[in-house]
């Protein structure tokens, strides 16, 4: 039997993964700080540490894992990234850790390795027409994200390739964009837009007013977890290195984002616009290299994964209110 680690096992998206190996046959091993939120994990074995910690680390890496899979990371929504006053935190936290796994990797000769990146790492000038954002994978440099947690990704991305380049491990390395869906953040300042405003709606009586950071126009692709996790799985499995975007390509602004999930909670409501973080003004998927190189690219229209995500949003916020 194959065998697999899953850094941030306790995490949305590992959570998800997690799940997808042992349906795929993999014995798994999941490790994070924190158990899995909404969900008892799926993993063989859920070890509860931080990755932080050089000594804890290398206990995890106890044996010679087929497939490892580093998705942990001091991360969150725009309102925790863009804050300004956990840069310090998020890159130093991510940092150690995505060095003890490297470490580890190289102690146990493991050849293959996964690290999520991010979308955040593509410069803000190439970002700024909400209708025309270009995020080719070839885009990235000259660096100018807008963003310390997009520096940091951009940095790592640099790690795992040197690291493949002088000590013949072979990273897999993927830019996520936007991932969403049920078992997520949904509240306390680290979800993303889709979870936000899924709760917002949710929590909000029909003919009632939600608040919109920003003006509502800027732009974004939204990718759901079932097809991250796909695409994770087969550049794992290809002979491609990457960088490669993991994303939708469907762009639509805030503004329509909020509408669609008004139309599935059959609610109308009013919009009342904020200042707050923003991000960049537009940010889509540029999926042609992944079609050339997996011969596949995510194609789940939005709307399908905001029904899901709405439904599950709703279930937890009612809960909440009847407690």
């Amino acid at each position: 039997m194959k065998t697999a680690l899953v850094c941030g096992a306790g995490g949305f998206i590992g959570g998800h993964l997690v799940r997808r190996l042992r349906q795929d046959g993999l014995w798994v091993r999941g490790v994070d700080q924190k158990p899995l939120e909404f969900a008892p994990s799926e993993a063989d074995e859920f070890v509860v540490g931080d990755l932080r910690d050089s000594d804890f680390c290398r206990d995890v890496f106890d044996q010679r894992f087929d497939e490892v899979f580093q998705l942990a990371a001091d991360m969150g929504g725009i309102e925790y990234t863009h804050a300004r006053v956990y840069d310090a935190a998020i890159m130093h936290n991510s940092t150690r850790i995505n060095l003890n796994v490297l470490d580890n990797v190289r102690r146990k000769e493991i050849k293959r390795v996964f690290f999520s990146s991010s979308a955040c790492i593509y410069p803000d000038y190439n970002q700024q027409d909400p209708e025309k954002p270009n995020c080719a994978e070839d885009t990235a440099y000259p660096a100018a994200p807008d963003s310390e947690y997009g520096w940091e990704k951009l940095y790592a991305e640099r790690l795992y390739l040197v690291h493949g380049r002088c000590y013949g491990i072979e990273p897999r390395i993927a830019r996520f964009h936007n991932v969403f869906g049920p078992e997520g953040p949904w509240q306390g300042g680290r979800e993303k837009a889709p979870a936000a405003l899924c709760r917002k709606i949710a929590e909000t009586r029909d003919g009632g007013t939600i608040d919109i950071i920003g003006e509502g126009k800027q732009s974004r692709t939204f990718l759901f977890v079932s097809e991250c996790v796909e695409g994770t799985l087969r550049l794992m499995r290809s002979d491609v290195i990457g960088p490669l975007n993991i994303g939708s390509d469907e762009l639509i602004t805030i503004d329509t984002l909020a509408d669609m999930i008004m139309d599935i909670a059959g609610k109308k409501l009013r919009k009342r616009y904020i200042p707050g973080p923003v991000g960049v003004r537009g940010r889509s998927s540029d999926n042609r290299l992944i079609r050339q190189k997996l011969d596949w690219a995510p194609s789940q229209p939005v709307r399908i994964g905001l029904e899901l995500t709405y439904r599950w949003i709703e279930e937890q916020a009612l809960r909440g209110q009847s407690r």
